[in-house]
């Protein structure tokens, strides 16, 4: 064996220096790499920040024993071995370890050759597992990024949908970024925040005398793109008339500004993103289907974060809760592996802006250095205490919520045939679409 090449890569927690010492020691010279923690807390840590073959973990440690740091890896990392080590071995404590999940159990003082073996044995077991289950573990956030990885250095239009606050934004950045347009400008255009008027002269631009107040000309926001990416958010809300104006962009990579008698030519590359059904949109006449055609040459869906697995929301929430940290002023900021488990099963209707605003807020207000389940709950009841006031306080809510409610039955009780469904509620077909929209079911 060369000596660089590596067997395994084992986690080692016990809270004895002198065991960590010897057992790093007989890992390393049978050829594996050997990581040794004190607590369960920081194996945890280690976890998250690399990937083991196995862990080898004592029983009795400190604030979080043996038995609990297999529960919490089971829950995580359910395919990662774990053999068990401790001075206290007993039947009924080994039945339980098993139980829990773990591997293999073994006594100190060990055998050496025993301990490797049985080491070796839980190693194999996870690379079966592996080869088994090529696609296992491979969750929805990693077909994401590798999605976004592969399409980044194209010229391509992209579409990016989801629901609000999944991360549209976040990935039209991520796209320039990694992009050879990457050292030129990213210009976003928020399309749904400008009346029509305000919308096109800010995309095109205009000249001086274009219209009444327009004393100077001014670039819009296409040419301040110039060379670098446009990112068009909630495109769905842009109106027809700028509609047919961003088709000549797309096809001819030319525009005017306001007021202009000439073509200006324009080297951008476009992103858009909308929480709305364009194909739907089409069928309702509300967006040209030419349109839709130029901006679906890569679509892209965001994923809510419903469908994320326990351990990507864990490694999102460990995420905000460091960048948090640092912009707050709390560089050391953590948090408990257990509050994480709280906001792993709390329901998130606002995705992922929904958690990153949350986790800041538990930043700032935590009592400590790190973020407990009392934390965790004490803010959750903050925030349903709060939303539960405001909804009986305000008679606007309620008749939104009585809205919803009569939107998602008339769609259920005809099977989501949106024209059935405008006839059960009494409406036209554009006011079911408005509403939907309003609403946020499109």
């Amino acid at each position: 064996m060369a000596r660089d090449e590596v067997i395994g890569n084992v986690l080692l927690v016990d809270d004895d220096p002198g065991v960590q010492q010897v057992l790093g020691a007989l890992l390393q010279q049978a050829g594996h790499r050997a990581t040794t923690v004190p607590s369960g807390a920081a194996a945890l840590e280690a976890l998250e920040r690399a990937d083991f073959d196995v862990v080898v973990t004592d029983q009795r440690m400190p604030k979080m024993d043996g038995l609990t740091l297999l529960a919490a890896i089971h829950a995580r990392w359910p395919d990662l071995p774990v053999v068990m080590l401790t001075a206290h071995g007993t039947i009924p404590l080994a039945v339980e370890a098993m139980r829990t999940g773990a591997y293999d159990f073994a006594t100190k003082p060990f055998d050496r050759e025993e301990l490797l073996f049985t080491i070796g044995k839980a190693m194999a077991t996870s690379r079966h597992r592996s080869e088994q289950l090529p696609t296992r573990g491979r969750s929805v956030l990693d077909e994401l990024d590798a999605t976004l990885e592969k399409v980044a250095p194209a010229r391509t239009t992209v579409l990016l949908t989801g629901e609000t606050g999944t991360g549209k934004s976040r990935a039209a950045q991520m796209l320039h970024d990694k992009s050879p347009r990457a050292d030129h400008p990213f210009v976003t255009v928020q399309c749904g925040a400008l009346p029509e008027h305000l919308l096109e002269s800010e995309l095109f631009g205009y000249e001086e005398g274009a219209f009444t107040g327009a004393t100077r000309t001014k670039p819009g926001r296409v040419e301040i793109a110039e060379g670098g990416t446009l990112f068009l958010d909630e495109i769905g809300d842009v109106p027809l008339r700028v509609q047919a104006k961003l088709l000549r962009l797309l096809q001819e990579r030319t525009y005017e500004r306001l007021g202009a008698t000439s073509s200006r030519k324009a080297d951008i590359r476009v992103v858009a993103a909308t929480h709305r059904d364009l194909e739907a949109m089409v069928e309702a006449g509300e967006f040209r289907q030419d349109l839709f055609f130029r901006l679906h040459v890569v679509c892209v869906e965001l994923p809510p974060l419903r469908s994320y697995d326990a351990d990507h929301i864990g490694r999102l929430t460990r995420r905000f809760c460091s960048a948090h940290g640092e912009e707050n002023g709390r560089p050391d900021m953590q948090i408990e592996a257990a509050a994480i488990d709280r906001l792993v099963a709390h329901a998130w209707p606002g995705n992922v802006r929904e958690l990153e605003n949350f986790m800041e807020r538990l930043v700032v207000l935590a009592d400590g250095s790190t973020i407990s389940t009392s934390d965790v709950e004490r803010e959750l009841t903050r925030a349903a205490t709060f939303t539960s006031s405001e909804d009986s306080a305000r008679l606007d809510d309620r008749r939104r919520t009585a809205e919803y409610a009569a939107l998602v039955e008339a769609l259920e009780r005809a099977n989501n045939n949106r024209s059935r469904a405008a006839r059960i509620l009494g409406v036209s077909r554009r006011t079911l679409y408005n509403k939907l929209h309003e609403h946020a079911l499109l």
